[in-house]
């Protein structure tokens, strides 16, 4: 790769890496959470987006936490009443994470406040600037 298209693509990621990490703080300081965390709800979202059912171990590459850590979180969340922890039917020795009910409920509220909040930060980019960010960013997903 030329060594000007190597520092481009440096530069991208720095701005990309900026600009995720710039609106986590921000979105982490909205008061949107209902005395919930991010990560928290990112479980509840990520079930939500894959049917309310996931194995653990699933669960755990989809919002980049380490299982121990995810499964001190489930926890919490389970002592709240927004999970239940199931035996994987295919696996004995598996986990499945169910959303109950009050967690799919809210998620949904939360998820609308926070919907809210992601249109704010995104507001100086046309709605054709939103399709195309979203495009670049799938097509760099996709390699």
């Amino acid at each position: 790769m030329p060594e000007s298209r190597t520092r481009t693509a440096v530069e991208a990621w720095e701005q990309v890496f900026r600009l995720q990490a710039t609106l986590l703080r921000r979105f982490d300081a909205q008061d949107v959470w209902g005395g919930m965390s991010v990560r928290e709800y990112d479980v509840l979202y990520t079930l939500a987006r894959s049917g309310g059912r996931c194995r653990l171990g699933g669960l755990s590459e989809e919002v980049y936490l380490p299982q121990p850590s995810l499964s001190r979180l489930v926890d919490r969340l389970v002592g709240r009443g927004l999970l239940t922890r199931e035996p994987d039917p295919r696996d004995g020795r598996g986990v499945v994470v169910v959303l109950t009910d009050d967690g799919a409920a809210t998620q949904r509220e939360i998820g609308g406040r926070h919907a809210a909040g992601i249109a704010r930060e995104f507001s100086a980019l046309s709605s054709d600037e939103l399709a195309e960010l979203e495009r670049l960013c799938r097509k760099a997903l996709e390699g």
